[in-house]
This record gives C-alpha cells, sequence and structure tokens, in this order.
C-alpha cells in the first residue's frame, strides 16, 4: 500500500528521508475508499483490527470485515439524510464501532468529530451548537446518555441520536440492530474533494473556549510519518497506541497510518486503566510496538516486569506530553528499549520526532521530518540561533499546505488569522535546538517564567521535581515579584508515603525538594515557592491548567 502513496518507501538514514521522502496526494481522496476497500479487495484476509476489552472478549476483523460493516453504517447514516459535509460526533470511547463509523462517516463525504465520554452537559451544547451537529453516535452507557438528553432540547441542529448500546433510550436509534437491516450501500459518484473537512476536533486547550480544528480529506496521509516512520510499523505488525477515540492521538496511533501500512491494530477497550492489564495484553497478544505519553510508562515502570514476556516488543514511542529522562532512563534498564519521543499538535500530525536512524536524546522531541518547514522564531519573528529559547513555526510556501497541517479553525477567521497566516502557522510552543539538529520542548508561551533577566520553561524544572522521590506530579508557574519579575512556583500532588511528613515538617520536606532542584538542574531555576495540593486543574483531555493555578483558582 505504501508504494501507491510514495516513490520511495525504503529509506538509508535520516538525510536520505528528509531528501527523499514524498507523498503523491490522489485527486479527491478517501481513506475509505482508497484504504480500507483498496486492502479489502487485494488482500481480504489482512487483519486490520484485534479489539479486545477487559471482560475477555476478543475479535480480529480483516480488513474484508471493515469494508463490510462500514459500507452497513454507512447505509444506515445515509438513511438518516448524513451526507457529504454533515457534522457527526462520536464518542464512542475505545469500542469498536467507532472503526465502522469513521470509515462509513468519510465514505460519505461526512464530517466526523470525535468525543470523549467525559464531556458534560454543558460540553455537548456547545459542540452542538458550535458545529451545527447533525447526528450523534455514542456508547449507551447511562451518565453518557444522561448528559446528550439533557442537553437537546437546545440543540435544534441535531436530527439523530444513535446508541451502540447497553442502554438505547427512547428516541435513539439502536445502531448495532440498524447496521444489521440497513440496506445494501450505493457509493456516490463524488463523495469529498480534498479540500473538504473530514475531520474537526474541539481542541480544550489551557485557556479559553475550545477551538474547532478542521482538517481536509488528505490528512490521514500526513500520519504516513507517524506510523511508518516514527511508530516504525510494517505490514507484519501488531500496535498498541492506548489512547481513547475521543482524542486526536487516536487517530494519529490506532488507524490512518497503521492501515496505511496495512498493519494489524490492536485495541483493549476498558473502564479503568490498570498499568498491569496493558503489560498482560502485550504478553497475551504478542504486541510488538507500544506509543503511550510518559504518565503510562512512569506507572508501567513501578511494576515487576519480570513477571511478563515482552520479547515481542520492539519498538516504543511516546508523545502527548514531554517526555522526563527519568523514565526514559528506567523503561530502557528495564526492556532494553529505548524511547522515541515525538511532537505534534491537534492541529498538525507529527512534527518533530526522533526517527528510526536517529539516536534518542533522552527529554529531547528529536528532529525535524521532511513534511514540515520548522523554525524557531523570537518575539521578533527573527529565527533563533541554536541554544536560544524560540516559538516553534511551521512555514509555508507559496500558499502550499503541508500535508497534515489544519486547514482553519472553523467559523472563525480572526482566530485562524492569529495563529496561521502570511504562509507561517504559529504553534504557541517554545523550544530550544542543539547543535546537532535536535528540539527540545520548554513550554507554552503564555508559560514561560521571565525572573531576574532568565527565560525559564515551566518543563525543565517539572522533569528536575520529577526525580524526587516525593513528588508524583507537578506544575511549575510564575509568581508575580517586585524584585525579580517573576519568582518559579511549583505545585505538587505527593507520593502517599510523604504526606504525613508534609503536615509534621512542611518547610524541611520543601528545602529539601528546593535543594534537589538546585542539584538537578540550574540553581536559578529551583521554585521558590512551593505548594502542595491533592489535585492539579486539568482539562478535560488531562492537560494541566497552569492558567487557575497561576489565578488562584
Amino acid at each position: 500500500m505504501l508504494e501507491k502513496f510514495l516513490d520511495k518507501t525504503k529509506f538509508d538514514s535520516y538525510e536520505d528521508f528528509m531528501e527523499n521522502f514524498h507523498v503523491n496526494v490522489p485527486e479527491n481522496f478517501n481513506f475509505g475508499y482508497d484504504v480500507v476497500d483498496v486492502w479489502a479487495e487485494k488482500e481480504p484476509d489482512r487483519n486490520a483490527l484485534l479489539w479486545t476489552n477487559d471482560k475477555g472478549e476478543k475479535i480480529q476483523f480483516t480488513f474484508a470485515d471493515i469494508k463490510r460493516e462500514s459500507d452497513k453504517t454507512a447505509s444506515f447514516f445515509q438513511s438518516l439524510g448524513i451526507g457529504r459535509g454533515d457534522m457527526v460526533m462520536l464518542i464512542l470511547k475505545r469500542h469498536y464501532q467507532f472503526w465502522f463509523s469513521i470509515i462509513a462517516l468519510h465514505k460519505l463525504g461526512a464530517t466526523v468529530i470525535p468525543a470523549t465520554h467525559l464531556l458534560t452537559e454543558k460540553d455537548v451544547k456547545y459542540r452542538c451548537q458550535k458545529a451545527d451537529i447533525k447526528a450523534i453516535v455514542a456508547v449507551g452507557d447511562k451518565i453518557v446518555v444522561d448528559h446528550i438528553n439533557a442537553a437537546m432540547p437546545e440543540c435544534p441542529s441535531v436530527k439523530a441520536l444513535i446508541s451502540t448500546g447497553p442502554i438505547v433510550p427512547e428516541g435513539w436509534y439502536d445502531f448495532n440492530k440498524c447496521i444489521e437491516e440497513a440496506a445494501p450501500f450505493v457509493r456516490s459518484e463524488i463523495a469529498n474533494t480534498n479540500d473538504d473537512v473530514s475531520l474537526l476536533y474541539f481542541t480544550s486547550g489551557t485557556t479559553g473556549q475550545p477551538k474547532m480544528v478542521a482538517h481536509d480529506f488528505t490528512y490521514p496521509l500526513g500520519h504516513i510519518i507517524t506510523a511508518s516512520y516514527w511508530h516504525n510499523v510494517n505490514e507484519d505488525s501488531l500496535h498498541l497506541t492506548l489512547a481513547d477515540t475521543g482524542w486526536g492521538k487516536a487517530v494519529w496511533g490506532k488507524l490512518y497510518g497503521q492501515w496505511i501500512a496495512g498493519a494489524n491494530v490492536f485495541v483493549y477497550d476498558f473502564e479503568k486503566f490498570e498499568p498491569v492489564d496493558v503489560l498482560h495484553k502485550i504478553n497475551d497478544f504478542g504486541i510488538t510496538s507500544f506509543c503511550a505519553p510518559p504518565t503510562v510508562f512512569r506507572f508501567l515502570i513501578r511494576e515487576d516486569l519480570s513477571k511478563f514476556d515482552l520479547s515481542t516488543l520492539k519498538y516504543c514511542t511516546i508523545a502527548g506530553e514531554a517526555l522526563n529522562p527519568s523514565v526514559y532512563e528506567e523503561w530502557l534498564a528495564l526492556t532494553g528499549i529505548k524511547l522515541m519521543e515525538g511532537f505534534g499538535q491537534t492541529e498538525t500530525t507529527l512534527t518533530i520526532a526522533t526517527y528510526p536512524w536517529l539516536e534518542p536524546k533522552p527529554g529531547s522531541m528529536g528532529r525535524k521530518g521532511p513534511e514540515y518547514d520548522i523554525d524557531l522564531v523570537n518575539a521578533e519573528g527573527r529565527s533563533v540561533e541554536d541554544g536560544e529559547h524560540g516559538e516553534i513555526i511551521v512555514r509555508t510556501h507559496n500558499g502550499h499546505k503541508p500535508l497534515g497541517l489544519f486547514k482553519e479553525y472553523l467559523h472563525d477567521p480572526e482566530l485562524t488569522k492569529e495563529a496561521y497566516s502570511n504562509g507561517i502557522y504559529h504553534t504557541g510552543d517554545v523550544a530550544w535546538r542543539d547543535e546537532d539538529g535536535y528540539y527540545w520542548f520548554v513550554g507554552r508561551m503564555d508559560d514561560v517564567i521571565k525572573s531576574s533577566g532568565y527565560r525559564i520553561g515551566p518543563f525543565e524544572v517539572e522533569s528536575a521535581l520529577m526525580t524526587h522521590p516525593a513528588v508524583v506530579e507537578c506544575a511549575i508557574t510564575g509568581v508575580p515579584d517586585e524584585i525579580r519579575g517573576q519568582v518559579v512556583k511549583a505545585t505538587i500532588v505527593l507520593a502517599k508515603d510523604y504526606e504525613q511528613r508534609a503536615k509534621d515538617e512542611p518547610e524541611v520536606l520543601i528545602k529539601e525538594i528546593q535543594n534537589h532542584v538546585k542539584r538537578v538542574t540550574a540553581p536559578y531555576k529551583y521554585p521558590r515557592i512551593v505548594e502542595f495540593v491533592k489535585e492539579l486543574p486539568k482539562t478535560i483531555s488531562g492537560k494541566i491548567r497552569r492558567v487557575e493555578i497561576r489565578d488562584g483558582k
């Protein structure tokens, strides 16, 4: 399949990759027809999706199965009047109906809005009203159903509610029953153009209301790099990315690039994350590659890995937040596998990564890839030198948008222009580049602390803090100071073993942590203010809301 889109699929080095990687984009590309259905015709018995859950159930779907089920789903959606350009929200956790639905909606030229089951009534209203959502396909869990039903009186655009069970409320369609009864699917002559919006994400930013990030139908092709040259999958791979389907990371690791590469996607559908269960799945099913955020690896390294046979696992990637070097070193010592970090946003595909030809530098995101012209600039827009902090930007040339870069913030031209204009997309993230071309994350622009003339990135202090055994989780923010401008504040969630000590002798523990940071990183970066809390304020997607900490909320 790769040969269908790439002139060259094998590369000898990073330099060869940068110089010769090129995607041939078909006219009116549609992932459902041009990838799923092509595999189903060419190799119908090729494994596509191995679904398991925490109840011990298991289903292996082939590409022929996915074509059949997505066609039935598309026919059912058609019967509801869903077609090109219509907005459909999917709240499906890790249930296999997500894959049937997203492929079906692609085939119809509709716009898919993946969403988390954690949405409240208020969140559902906001999304329906902003995007004119026409239908919602959701898991039939009571709390999800109740939130959706409560929102409906203020969501006039919604014409159909569809449940995958177990609860199918009155007035809702039964997804499983309806797709079985659907008429044969009739494909439209032209389902879409490349410029149509295929995917819409509401980004739960750390400030303000969620933005609507719109991607066009070529977006899946941008994930060829994600799967084949970062996750390092191939036609023999069984790949696990842990993300829930409500988050952008799901299509990064559980769909587009993996199926273009012909890999089998492993899905573990669970209600509560237990690190030991993930290790059992790797052991029992022979998973070959695994991608998860650093938090997951922090949990895994606390388990007794000697109880599991992880010999099939050959490659691990990490993204979603910056990687603390201590986690990298411990995982390597326990498994012999190097964690290959990557960086991207909801607005992009993979932009910077540790590719297979590169030796990882623990804590570094890696080097830029061939699809994006990455630069670091200061506040005046000047490219910074190696070692200097600068905002990560993407330069676009002659109006040519890189594959995977978002189309716009839907219905918000002002916000789009603020972030993406004059041939430059501003990520809002700050990093620095070393002499070898590796990029190192510093923090969001709003989070960088300016103290006594120094620019201090929250992540570098958080990394130092995380190496102290008392610290389970932490956030670094700047606090106004008359003399220094700002000083560094650490808000810390303590390990249970240290909670009583924090009550008995807080000043002693604070001093110990401060001295630890001074030893691990540059002394001027140490937190002059330390606060212990039970939990950190977070967005719905789990990102720390530093703005709430700064505002004292």
